[in-house]
């Protein structure tokens, strides 16, 4: 009787092995002084430094079912800027710089080419928001997943001077919204795209090009998470608070930088809404009001400053816009559009 092996029963050590050895410098282009221990360790070590009195803001996230799209189009690169930048995006709201992260890849079958891709895309998120990945975990679990399935998870810290941490205790009445234009989805509303237009049934709507969108619909809607530490960095100084326009869109994620006692009075009409979402309103049939609910709208990141600094925020913003007012209202409602 032949012993079994790790190999029979799916897991396959030398695909580990090879994926390892394509990924550890491309991880290593991210790594700077303050990592004195990464990858290959059991635990990775960081020295902070830079700071008076830091405080540590971490996040951890994933990219959601917009991994079905990737892999039924074999695209992999730009997940691994969703989910670094999804993570980072959740870490400065606070005013925190981008310090480490770290992720976690679980699969079916490993296939070292697509580890390969989704690290790169990782890597090229966190140099440009001046970010180390200084660890991870790579998992084969045959049987959880099917074979081609995967599923990613990063976690992120950052650190802020405690005098300097944004917080929406600081905003008041009058106040203005400055919105950051996203490029598309990000990573959120997956699910309700694919449900109303059947993708898992019939996947080939994906392959389907829009001249409004001057690309098929699959990469459109593969459009990587954007990145907004390297703006937000520039006027930290002049922000009261900031929110992050994830799950939830703008209806549930606003309020999170305000208050409780004051509303957000927006104007739609004072930004550019990307032609994606209108093509996936008519094509799905979607209320307006859950368009609202569930996608950013064409704002990833909302700034709230007072109203004498939001010339200034945006002389350094040139693609920022004023979107809103902070008002008090005399009922429930948080949001206005």
């Amino acid at each position: 009787m032949t012993s079994p092996s790790y190999q029979d029963a799916g897991v396959n050590r030398s695909a580990a092995e090879d994926a390892i050895d394509r990924i550890t410098p491309i991880l290593k282009r991210t790594h700077g002084p303050n990592v004195l221990g990464g990858i290959g360790g059991f635990g990775a070590l960081y020295q902070l430094s830079g700071f008076n009195d830091p405080i540590l803001v971490s996040s951890t996230d994933g990219v959601g079912t917009k991994l079905k799209l990737a892999i039924e189009l074999s695209k992999y690169n730009t997940i691994g800027e969703d989910l670094v930048n999804a993570c980072l995006n959740d870490v400065i709201v606070s005013g925190a710089k981008p310090l480490f992260f770290l992720d976690y890849i679980a699969v079916g079958s490993l296939d070292p080419s697509v580890i390969e891709e989704i690290i790169t895309g990782m890597s090229l998120a966190c140099e440009n928001s001046e970010c180390s990945i200084i660890g991870g975990e790579m998992a084969e679990m045959p049987g959880l997943y099917a074979k081609r399935d995967f599923d990613l998870a990063g976690f992120a810290v950052g650190a802020v001077e405690r005098k300097k941490i944004l917080s929406p205790s600081k905003v008041v009445r009058g106040d203005l919204m400055i919105g950051l234009p996203s490029n598309g989805l990000h990573t959120n509303g997956y699910s309700l795209i694919r449900a109303a237009l059947g993708l898992d049934d019939d996947p080939e709507p994906l392959r389907k090009y829009y001249p409004e969108l001057e690309a098929t619909l699959g990469e459109a809607l593969l459009e990587p998470h954007t990145a907004y530490w390297p703006a937000v960095k520039m006027v930290l100084d002049s922000v009261k608070s900031m929110a992050h326009i994830t799950g939830g869109g703008l209806i549930e994620n606003v309020p999170r930088a305000l208050p409780v006692n004051l509303s957000a009075a927006f104007d739609s009409t004072t930004w550019n809404l990307p032609p994606i979402f209108p093509l996936i309103q008519d094509q799905c049939g979607i209320d307006p009001r859950e368009m609202y609910r569930v996608f950013n709208m064409g704002i990833g990141m909302l700034l709230v400053c007072a109203s004498d600094q939001a010339d200034s925020v945006i002389s350094e913003l040139p693609s920022a816009t004023i979107v809103g007012e902070v008002i008090e209202t005399g009922d429930s409602a948080r949001v206005l559009l």
